[in-house]
């Protein structure tokens, strides 16, 4: 069966960290939605005459957040399609919430739910001031806003996202990735998605 993963979370719990420690295992399409949209977003909000790194502006959330997970999405059809394996780097929230957006990819991709494992990886934290350490540590553009603007962006480390997907028991890993990435952390997530 094909994999699709989908590594979800919110800033600074370590989802790329965790799909590429995988990706190592299990070949497969690499999809991180800052990636894919990242720069055409940055210039419309430059465009605007707006922060070109703030994603929680309302303008971006009513005109530019579906525009990205949708060319995410297309690329994870079209890389579906072709029989690979593919991985899904997001928070992902707004999809997990609706049962049939799931069905919608694999439909579109001319598959059925038989032929696609799907697994979903939320990764969490214990505490907000490693959150914030592993923000500050990777040093990229778009969390500058983040940081500037902690107060409003802070959030729950732990949280889990609602999700409303039909899935098999056993799809959905709630991964703490606090401290060291363990041989014996790594083996869970290789059973977990092997599996």
């Amino acid at each position: 069966m094909q994999k699709l993963v989908f590594f979800v979370g919110v800033a600074g719990t370590g989802k790329t960290t965790v799909a590429r420690l995988l990706s190592k295992e299990l070949p497969a399409a690499f999809l991180d939605r800052d990636t894919v949209g990242g720069r055409f977003v940055e210039a419309i909000l430059e465009m605007k005459g707006l922060d070109k790194n703030d994603r929680d502006s309302q303008f971006y959330k009513e005109n530019l957040r579906d525009l990205e997970y949708d060319t995410t999405k297309d690329i994870c059809i079209e890389n579906l399609a072709a029989g690979q394996n593919v991985f899904m780097i997001s928070p992902f929230t707004s999809e997990l919430r609706n049962k049939q957006w799931l069905e919608d990819v694999i439909a579109a991709a001319g598959l059925s739910k038989e032929q696609v494992d799907v697994k979903v990886i939320v990764v969490t934290l214990q505490d907000m001031e490693l959150q914030h350490q592993r923000i500050v540590e990777r040093r990229t553009e778009r969390d500058r806003w983040k940081l500037d603007n902690w107060g409003d962006f802070e959030k729950r480390v732990d949280f889990v996202p609602q999700i409303n997907w039909e899935l098999p028991e056993g799809s959905v890993l709630i991964f703490d990735n606090s401290g060291e990435l363990t041989e014996g952390k790594k083996q869970q997530l290789i059973n977990f998605v092997m599996n």
